[in-house]
């Protein structure tokens, strides 16, 4: 497996943190914003290849954060990780281009499957764009 920049975005610290170590144990370079707006700034100095996203966050919710990472990062992949989303909100998340999207609980190898098929995605839509 290559080891590719992960940005983790979700407000439960806790639950955050943790996710991140397991993939850094598993050779990801994961990183963690505690929401939108952090996640966003933090893009400007190093873009990840793939953001998990959680759906619902105080301040800016995932989907505005998927709508404004696409629109500036559009072969960034995103994928929404939420223990509060809908059907409806899996296809708004599909429709402003989401890689993919997981109800929570998942298993850490679902996770990390997820991540690197999204990552596979990411270096062939770059193939392709050359």
């Amino acid at each position: 497996m290559t080891k590719f920049r992960v940005l983790l975005v979700d407000d439960e610290e806790e639950f955050v943190g943790a996710l991140a170590e397991r993939l850094q144990i598993r050779g990801l370079d994961a990183r963690v914003a505690l929401n939108g707006e952090q996640a966003l700034h933090g893009i400007q100095d190093e873009v990840p290849d793939v953001v998990l996203l959680d759906l619902k966050m105080p301040g800016m919710d995932g989907l505005e954060v998927l709508r404004r990472l696409k629109k500036s990062h559009p072969s960034i992949q995103v994928i929404i990780l939420t223990g509060h989303g809908s059907q409806r909100d899996a296809e708004i998340a599909q429709r402003l281009g989401a890689f993919g999207y997981l109800q929570k609980p998942v298993g850490i190898d679902e996770i990390v499957q997820i991540l690197n098929r999204a990552h596979e995605r990411r270096l062939a839509d770059a193939a392709v764009g050359q």
